[in-house]
């Protein structure tokens, strides 16, 4: 935590002066009398007088709206606060505020290179065709609309027209198993339904009919189900409407009616992993959301009118949902559908290079499997490229100075954190600030985000609980079907009365730069030192032979630990004990002897959620005795085979424990 700090990229005059945030600082000085020097000094201000931010927000981006709020902020405590009560507003409609028909509004492709570019003109005929199909289905405003679809444009529309109505909208993608989406679905009780004949990944190809009609099978209150033949074109399904069918009237219309509903009217639901149980149904609402990524895309990423934002994200994951915000800064969302390494690893750069994006999106493991496999964008010409924006897991520091050598000296990496709970990050990128290496820039605008120590107080420079102290409007309104807000207190609130906790370990400098060091329920314990997980993985990426890696400290009943890690080889590479001494010299190096694990285990590969998280939790819960089937769903797992090969190891792996006798919780035979 105290290492030098290494700077990788200023702003240069220019670019402050041209962007959002300087703009919206002149703002505040000329209409509100209030000038900072920094932007701490503006972060400050924006959580101290969070009331007075926020609405400061609404006014600067002129919020469509009907009726008038005595209060921007109630002084009820969270989960139970209400902003700005008495208005109402439609999320959907300001994307289509001050655009022009021939500007691109979409881009599209996929693995096998389809391209397709959607105007704003042609977005608003597809949208106001959908909605009309919506309309003749009976879906009105609080009706649910699902969608079981890949990362098209198709969601794109679907969504948009769900929304413009009040309905109430959420998605799967097409990789999440059959029950999976059972499980989340059937707890909304959707109205419409909207699935895809198949989609592509990797050079395969999957079909989804079949697993379409199950899901539709146990959603009893469907009024209509919609097939968009994706795969194979003029695709018909026994009982389902497709696409072009739903959309052929008023096609040429571009008339879309907005609903305007109270602010905290749901918008969309989106679901945790579900690893331990059923998905919670993360309910958030049309103003919050408007707010936040109004605030987030123009203020934070600085996504300028014009200019291409692109994200690797799929349907399932809310940084799709996030996708909308560049909409909102009158961008163009650049959407692919496919692996981000097929056929190789540059298939996303030479995507990034033909489409001139200027803001590339994608996950720290991608970034991370580009450093290790030695990629360099040298050859790929991304003169547009400005920003690089890195999310999903800590980012380490070689990634970040791997970036500024083999990717693009002149750009500006903005590494960030938020979740599907909030929809946003919580602390990400400034325009204002240096990039320094290892570190995530800033916490965000109207986010009062501090570390805890196990006191419950401030700490800086040193390791702690991550909290929020005060609401944000895009905080879910409620989880679904969640009686008496259980889920939602259980879920943020047990720790700290009426304080957010959010489950991450992290630490926050003098200048308020932020590092993360993995979950704080994955924490390591080691001779009453708490390590963040991420430390071994910076370190353990740092050795050449491993591909990934994954580690848990198991309690022991003497009240000692047994730390195993758990490596994943690069292929044409076995673990011996040459890589093991690497490993364990690397760790000693970078951190402490500590930090040397107990034992190093190779396995063919590690469990991870569909949404990317790593399985540390899961994976401790299986090896101290809790029942599999009860520590993690298998239909929220990318590859569920990963994880059974604790379950069959179990003995095998605790017999390496320099103590055998694992303090077990609900010790079951397997």
């Amino acid at each position: 935590m105290n290492a030098q700090k290494k700077v990788l990229w200023n702003a240069s005059k220019a670019e402050i002066e041209s962007s959002h945030l300087f703009a919206y600082m002149q703002w505040l000085s000329q209409s509100k009398g209030l000038n900072f020097s920094s932007y701490e000094e503006l972060w400050a201000w924006s959580v101290d007088q969070h009331s007075q931010f926020w609405q400061s927000i609404w006014e600067y981006f002129d919020v469509l709206h009907d009726g008038k709020y005595d209060t921007v902020c109630s002084n009820d405590v969270m989960p139970y606060t209400q902003w700005f009560k008495g208005t109402k507003l439609n999320f959907a409609e300001h994307l289509f505020r001050n655009v022009e028909d021939i500007d691109v509004a979409l881009k599209f492709t996929n693995e096998n290179d389809e391209i397709r570019h959607i105007t704003w003109m042609e977005l608003k005929e597809e949208v106001a065709a959908f909605q009309s199909f919506l309309v003749r289905c009976g879906v009105v405003k609080g009706d649910r609309v699902v969608a079981y679809l890949p990362n098209i444009p198709e969601a794109f529309v679907a969504c948009i027209a769900s929304c413009s109505l009040g309905a109430i909208w959420s998605s799967c993608s097409p990789d999440f198993g059959v029950s999976s989406v059972i499980d989340r679905f059937s707890q909304i009780d959707p109205k419409v339904f909207i699935g895809v004949d198949g989609y592509r990944y990797g050079g395969k190809t999957y079909q989804r009919v079949k697993e379409s009609m199950e899901i539709c099978a146990s959603l009893p209150n469907l009024s209509a189900k919609v097939m968009i033949p994706y795969i194979q074109a003029e695709n018909i399904v026994d009982n389902f409407t497709s696409w072009d069918l739903a959309t052929a009237e008023q096609r040429r219309s571009g008339k879309i009616h907005f609903e305007r509903v109270p602010f905290d009217h749901p918008l969309w639901v989106l679901f945790s992993s579900g690893t331990t149980g059923i998905p919670k149904a993360i309910t958030h609402c049309h103003g919050g959301i408007l707010l936040e990524l109004l605030k987030y895309s123009t203020l934070q990423n600085d996504c300028h009118p014009g200019e291409n934002f692109f994200w690797y994200t799929t349907t399932g994951w809310m940084m799709w949902n996030f996708l909308f915000g560049a909409l909102l800064a009158k961008g163009t969302v650049v959407l692919y559908d496919g692996s981000p390494g097929y056929p190789n690893l540059d298939a996303l750069w030479k995507i990034a290079e033909r489409e001139k994006i200027h803001h590339f999106g994608t996950s720290a493991p991608f970034l991370i499997a580009c450093m290790k496999n030695d990629f360099t964008a040298k050859e790929i010409n991304l003169e547009h490229l400005r920003t690089i924006g890195s999310t999903g897991a800590p980012l380490p520091t070689e990634a970040f100075e791997y970036v500024y050598q083999h990717i693009k000296k002149d750009l500006w990496l903005c590494s960030m954190s938020g979740g599907t709970d909030v929809c946003t990050a919580f602390i990400g990128s400034s325009i204002w600030k240096p990039v320094i290496s290892g570190k995530i820039q800033a916490r965000a605008l109207g986010c009062a985000l501090y570390a805890y120590d196990e006191g419950g107080n401030k700490v800086y420079e040193a390791l702690g609980e991550m909290v929020i102290e005060k609401p944000m409007p895009s905080m879910p309104v409620f989880f679904w079907n969640d009686k008496g807000h259980k889920r939602y207190l259980e879920s943020y609130f047990e720790m700290y009365e009426n304080i957010w906790r959010h489950g991450d370990w992290i630490s926050i400098d003098k200048e308020g730069q932020i590092v993360i060091f993995g979950r704080s329920d994955a924490t390591l314990n080691r001779q009453g030192i708490r390590i963040g997980t991420s430390e071994i993985y910076n370190a353990v990426n740092k050795i050449e032979e491993v591909e990934d890696s994954l580690i848990v400290n198991i309690e022991l009943e003497d009240g000692s630990h047994f730390m195993p890690l758990f490596v994943k080889m690069r292929e044409g590479n076995v673990l011996s004990d040459d890589v093991r001494n690497a490993i364990k010299s690397q760790l000693r190096t970078d951190y402490s002897p500590r930090h040397v694990p107990d034992q190093i285990i190779q396995i063919d590969d590690i469990p991870y959620t569909i949404s990317g998280k790593k399985l540390e939790t899961p994976v401790k819960k299986i090896l101290m005795g809790r029942n599999p089937k009860m520590v993690a769903n298998k239909e929220s797992l990318r590859n569920p085979n990963a994880l059974e090969y604790f379950v069959q190891n179990k003995e095998k792996i605790l017999s390496l424990s320099p103590l055998r006798k694992v303090k077990r919780t609900n010790m079951i035979k397997f």
